[in-house]
């Protein structure tokens, strides 16, 4: 199988960015998040001692379907590099760990307010379209929109969770964590910094053009625009759409700043 890495992280924080700017590669495969991470919970729950058979099987079984997993979905990508995207995969990392020993994943992240405030604002600019993310119900505020994505299971509480287990984890030599910050303002220094931590030869990517449409799957969802990338690569500041109080509750979560709290050995760019 060709080299297989994960892009994970938090939602509305760089990672179809981040993956249309790896396709730019011709030897790269990346995009939106896909089906692997489901069907491999699925697979692994479907293995455990809650099926009367699973006496049939033992961990290496267990490991070398898990594996044939991630061989039989990509067993028709030519690329020689693939980046599989779900937001799960940083509570993955001691499964990936084993199952793919030189695999690395890379973790976007952004300040909290402002990813609450991107759900928030694809909610208010696609009010008759009412989105999968808050299935599909067309009441609420921004208040308890904000309090069900933030939730433990929420869209972000879930990611944030997992995001932190990874970072603080015996796994966390493997996991880069991207600033949707840096990526926005210092693309080539970024690009760099992941071509570096994958171990592939550097790439000259077009940072004026980039272009990834998922049109039909964001309509399907409800959501219009949740994986439209499109123009150059550039941060864009803007005011809030949320209310003061309820930005500020989230102000302070960045823990991957705070040099106190965070790893000496975790990479963070």
């Amino acid at each position: 199988m060709t080299a297989l890495h994960f892009i994970s992280g938090l939602p509305r924080s760089g990672s179809t960015l981040l993956a249309a700017l790896l396709r730019q590669n011709p030897r790269f495969e990346a995009g939106m998040s896909g089906p692997l991470a489901g069907l491999f919970d699925a697979l692994l729950s479907q293995m455990s001692a809650a099926n009367e058979f699973a006496v049939f099987l033992d961990d290496a079984k267990r490991r070398r379907m898990l594996h044939g997993l991630f061989e039989s979905y990509y067993a028709d990508c030519p690329a020689d590099v693939i980046f599989d995207t779900n937001r799960s995969w940083c509570a993955r990392m001691p499964a990936l760990a084993q199952l793919f020993p030189e695999s690395k994943v890379i973790a976007c992240v952004r300040d909290l307010p402002w990813v609450i405030d991107s759900i928030e604002r694809l909610v208010q600019r696609n009010v008759f379209s009412p989105s999968s993310i808050f299935n599909y119900s067309p009441g609420g505020t921004v208040y308890t929109r904000a309090s069900q994505v933030a939730g433990q299971d929420g869209m972000v509480g879930g990611p944030f969770d997992a995001l932190k287990q990874a970072c603080y984890g015996a796994q966390r030599e493997r996991l880069l964590v991207v600033q949707y910050e840096t990526l926005t303002t210092d693309p080539a220094r970024t690009m760099k910094a992941i071509y570096d931590f994958i171990d592939e030869p550097g790439f000259e990517h077009q940072f004026t053009h980039v272009d990834y449409d998922v049109t039909d799957f964001d309509d399907r969802a409800g959501t219009p625009g949740l994986h439209t990338v499109n123009g150059a690569v550039k941060a864009e500041p803007r005011e809030t759409v949320l209310p003061p109080d309820l930005f500020s509750r989230f102000v302070n979560d960045a823990f991957w700043r705070d040099p106190d709290v965070v790893p000496s050995d975790l990479l963070v760019i």
